[in-house]
């Protein structure tokens, strides 16, 4: 597959799409948005990105292996939204080349105050 090429998928709605390359922080959050709306539904309000810092699949610190904006090849971004009065914090890797989630992890769950 060439550079110029995207991978392509079937989404929830059968439809055929493009996989595209995030690389600005609206491109990794429209991604994050996406993976939320498919692991939780379309239910959810207040999504809001935390945190967005460089990743970098191979990390080794001994190997110095840690990511920089310049050094990485996805993105480790942290979400919240609330869903049927619950706040969830997700934590998701990115693909930066074609926009993938690598990684969904639940971290916290808790009624808000």
């Amino acid at each position: 597959m060439s550079q110029n090429e995207t991978d392509s998928f079937i989404d929830k709605e059968n439809e055929f799409s493009d996989m595209k390359p995030v690389k600005t922080r609206s491109e990794v959050e429209e991604a994050a948005r996406k993976a939320i709306e498919n692991l939780y539904g379309h239910d959810f309000q207040d999504l809001k990105v935390r945190e967005i810092l460089p990743f970098i699949s191979d990390q080794s610190v001994v190997g110095g292996g840690l990511p920089t904006e310049d050094r990485r090849d996805s993105w480790d971004v942290q979400v919240t939204f609330l869903l049927e009065g619950i706040q969830y914090t997700v934590d998701l890797v990115v693909i930066e080349k074609n926009g993938q989630i690598t990684n969904a992890r639940l971290i916290d769950k808790m009624t808000p105050v």
